[in-house]
């Protein structure tokens, strides 16, 4: 992954993180949109998976 990508994604992290409200039901769809972001950076898939995971895409 290139480092524009990279800090493209963390931007990307930063902006949805700051629209977070705390309550759990309306923040679902946004942390949701942030895990997969972290996982895209981290380059990781669940731990003993052997078919990819559906929620991450990944």
């Amino acid at each position: 992954m290139s480092e524009t990508t990279l800090n493209d994604i963390q931007k990307e992290i930063e902006e949805l993180k700051a629209q977070l409200t705390g309550d759990m039901f309306k923040d679902m769809e946004i942390r949701d949109k942030i895990h997969n972001l972290e996982m895209k950076v981290k380059g990781v898939k669940p731990v003993d998976s052997k078919i990819d995971c559906i929620g991450c895409s990944g």
